[in-house]
């Protein structure tokens, strides 16, 4: 029992201090695996770094293993939320397959807030929730609408520019990487039209696509308006 409350209510000082030990090794652990991609380390950084990763992994394991042995219902733990992220960052440094996962724990932070108690920013979220719950007609609207203009703008495109470029505009399917970086106003450059006809129309796509950035950000901010005044 008094170990559930140790590991499991963060209402504790124990618990509390615990809490905050895992986070402070949340983030060691994605400093660490930061700095691991950084090219031409040394030996004694590398052996410093494996290290390090051996004892967090260690540590999450040890966590991981009590928790789902003081959860009420042990299943419905390992399947929750937070129980996959902690599995999925340590399965890979025992099955070694090759991909580091221990950056996805970073969603573990968030239970900061509750350690910290910052009921605002909880506040905010929920309002952020009742926003999307008030648009999400119209979200699902606006989705449907931006594939058919990606779909319409990626066929535009193609028979446009298909005979200049082949290679760069094989086939709509080809071409929709194009619609995604223009109508999102993104415009990498990296493919772009040449004949007369691909610019113009890439000039319409342009300007439909700053209502398509600009509609959900208007819909997002009435809606938290609304949610603003409704709690007032």
């Amino acid at each position: 029992m008094q170990l559930k409350k140790s590991i499991g209510e963060s209402e504790t000082p124990i618990g509390k201090a615990f809490d905050l030990f895992i986070q402070f090794l949340i983030v060691l652990s994605l400093v660490s695996f930061s700095i691991e991609t950084i090219p031409g380390l040394t030996k004694q950084t590398i052996r410093i770094l494996n290290i390090t990763e051996v004892i967090t992994v260690a540590i999450f394991t040890i966590e991981y293993l009590v928790r789902l042995f003081v959860a009420d219902r042990r299943l419905k733990f390992a399947f929750s939320f937070y129980g996959l992220i902690d599995l999925l960052a340590i399965l890979p440094f025992y099955i070694a397959i090759g991909i580091d996962l221990r950056s996805i724990r970073i969603f573990r932070l968030f239970k900061l807030m509750r350690v910290f108690k910052i009921c605002r920013y909880s506040t905010a979220t929920q309002r952020f929730g009742v926003a999307f719950l008030k648009i999400k007609e119209e979200l699902v609207l606006f989705i449907i609408a931006t594939a058919f203009l990606l779909y319409l703008a990626a066929v535009g495109i193609y028979y446009f520019e298909h005979t200049a470029q082949p290679e760069q505009f094989t086939s709509v399917f080809h071409c929709l990487w194009w619609a995604v970086a223009t109508l999102t106003t993104v415009g990498y450059g990296d493919v772009y039209p040449i004949t007369v006809g691909g610019k113009i129309f890439t000039t319409f796509v342009v300007f439909i696509g700053l209502g398509v950035v600009a509609v959900p950000a208007g819909l997002l901010a009435s809606a938290l308006t609304g949610a603003t005044k409704d709690e007032e």
